[in-house]
């Protein structure tokens, strides 16, 4: 089989021949720069991690390493239009979008700002990744004040440095899908949850969704007024030439969902439900959400609203023990990840470690098919080479059906 018919063939619960492998495919199942940098150091390759996500700082894939260990996917991201050379956080080269500039201060921390010089985004000192700068509408009290902020809705997702128009993502799609035979999957970079966590701050929109409800619900609407021009826009020009689609939402923390499910029904629920429906009716495509941590109790509601894949599958997360998943709900649900945890394990066992675990993983997730492997979210700078190695090579071996 092809990779593409691999995956296809697991997201239509059938069982291909072998587990369809994942590493590059999506923004939260790729490689650090550092991780990347250190892989290629130890394999003897001269490879420039080129970083597409300057936030996760985590970089594409080479067409060597997809052949190496058998990869079966790729990821179409938004891109810039020019690269400029640079550092990752270890002083090591890589490749950059080139209108993302950081500002290194005093203290060591580097910052981002806007078109407005506020900060937008924040790496402290030592740091691996950039957070968000202050909530630009964390002052606002009622939804009348959010007709101020429509620049903040519509560019939300889409940071102008990201600045590849259209025409020139839709070649680089088309020719992804027929000149090679690789699943790929669009990562569109949107949200309802965590924008309106962003939009308000963390703390003020969690407590918007049980004090301000209507305020809570204003700011998911807007958003979603924003995205389905964006979504149109990018279904019309590129459904053709990706196989699935992939959004991200994290409702879930190391002990359980972020919210109640009665909250998250009585909330967010509807605006995940129009967003999904949109995006399906519009691409045709399979759903892949990204949700971390621990959604057991929220699987069924994401099945009911149209998610056809879930990631990362945080398998040391409360309830997400792999084989209760896949009794439970692998007839309605792919899962997309789980494979190797990525807390205790990935970075932190040896290699014989590693591969005892994505044996166990395997074996609770491949049978009947339904099933892509890939690790819990990123690789993480801190993972040694081996035992990234590790894992991939025993995805190969024990991922046969």
């Amino acid at each position: 089989m092809t990779p593409r018919e691999r995956v296809l063939a697991a997201l239509s619960h059938k069982e291909p021949d072998r587990v369809p492998i994942d590493v590059g495919g999506t923004e939260s199942s790729s490689i650090s720069g550092v991780a990347y940098a250190n892989l290629c150091d130890y394999l003897g390759l001269k490879e420039t991690p080129r970083i597409y996500d300057v936030a996760q700082q985590v970089s594409y894939t080479s067409e060597t390493l997809r052949q190496r260990f058998h990869i079966d996917t790729m990821a179409l991201a938004y891109e810039p239009a020019f690269w400029r050379t640079g550092t990752l956080t270890d002083g090591r080269g890589a490749l950059l979008p080139a209108l993302w500039q950081p500002e290194r201060l005093a203290d060591g921390s580097q910052v981002v700002r806007n078109a407005s010089g506020e900060i937008a985004a924040v790496m402290p000192p030592g740091g691996y990744y950039f957070d968000s700068g202050p909530a630009p509408m964390r002052a606002v009290t009622n939804a009348a004040e959010l007709s101020r902020y429509s620049a903040a809705f519509d560019n939300y997702d889409k940071p102008p440095f990201l600045d590849e128009g259209w025409d020139d993502m839709a070649e680089r799609a088309r020719k992804l899908h027929t000149e090679t035979d690789y699943c790929i999957a669009a990562n569109l970079m949107l949200h309802v949850l965590a924008a309106g966590q962003g939009h308000r701050g963390f703390e003020a929109f969690m407590m918007d969704l049980i004090a301000d409800e209507s305020l809570a619900c204003a700011v998911m609407e807007r958003q979603l007024e924003s995205y389905f021009p964006r979504i149109d826009t990018y279904a019309g020009k590129m459904a053709q030439w990706v196989d699935v689609v992939l959004l991200c939402d994290d409702l879930g923390a190391q002990g359980g969902p972020l919210l109640s499910p009665e909250t998250y029904r009585k909330t967010v629920k509807k605006y995940h439900a129009q967003l999904f429906a949109h995006i399906k009716k519009r691409f045709g495509k399979p759903l892949l959400l990204h949700s971390c941590g621990s959604v057991y109790k929220l699987i069924p509601d994401l099945i009911e609203i149209g998610v056809d894949a879930l990631n990362p599958v945080q398998v040391s997360a409360a309830d997400m023990d792999s084989a209760r998943l896949k009794k439970e709900f692998g007839k309605d649900i792919v899962f997309w990840g789980g494979g190797c945890d990525t807390q205790a394990v990935l970075g932190k066992g040896s290699p014989e470690d590693v591969r005892r675990e994505v044996k166990r993983r395997i074996e609770d997730f491949a049978p009947g098919g339904g099933y892509v492997f890939t690790q819990v979210h990123n690789i993480q700078p801190n993972v040694p080479p081996q035992n990234i190695v590790a894992m991939l090579e025993a995805a190969m071996e024990y991922g046969r059906y």
